[in-house]
């Protein structure tokens, strides 16, 4: 069971970062009006204010490069949390920006996972 939690963590978070990187308005359809993102401290919930707070970013370009995925499952039956951790390359920086970010996946009934909990902060220092 760990092998195949590690593997949809490792899946979701290929996938995640690439819409992220590439077609960021298509992240709508990993999140539900449930959905609860913390970017940087502020809270925004539902799927149409976490889609217009990431397309409203002041960088069209990015490219994430990934050090570390760590996965468990959670308390919510086939839940699973995934905790994050690597660099954001902006287009026209030199320096690449340190984050964490943490999801919290809940299974659908079609039997893919959408995003309950996101939590995003960059590590400064």
């Amino acid at each position: 069971m760990e092998e195949q939690v590690e593997m949809v963590g490792k899946a979701f978070v290929d996938h995640y970062y690439h819409l992220f990187d590439n077609d960021r308005p298509s992240l709508a359809l990993l999140y539900q009006p449930t959905s609860m993102l913390t970017f940087e401290g502020q809270k925004i919930q539902g799927t149409d204010n976490i889609i217009a707070k990431l397309v409203q970013l002041p960088f069209q370009q990015c490219h994430h490069v990934i050090s570390t995925i760590d996965s468990q499952l959670s308390s919510f039956a086939g839940g699973i949390l995934v905790f994050v951790s690597g660099t954001l390359q902006l287009q026209g920086e030199d320096h690449p920006l340190r984050f964490s970010q943490m999801f919290h996946l809940i299974p659908t009934v079609e039997g893919s996972f959408f995003v309950l909990n996101d939590i995003f902060r960059l590590n400064y220092g």
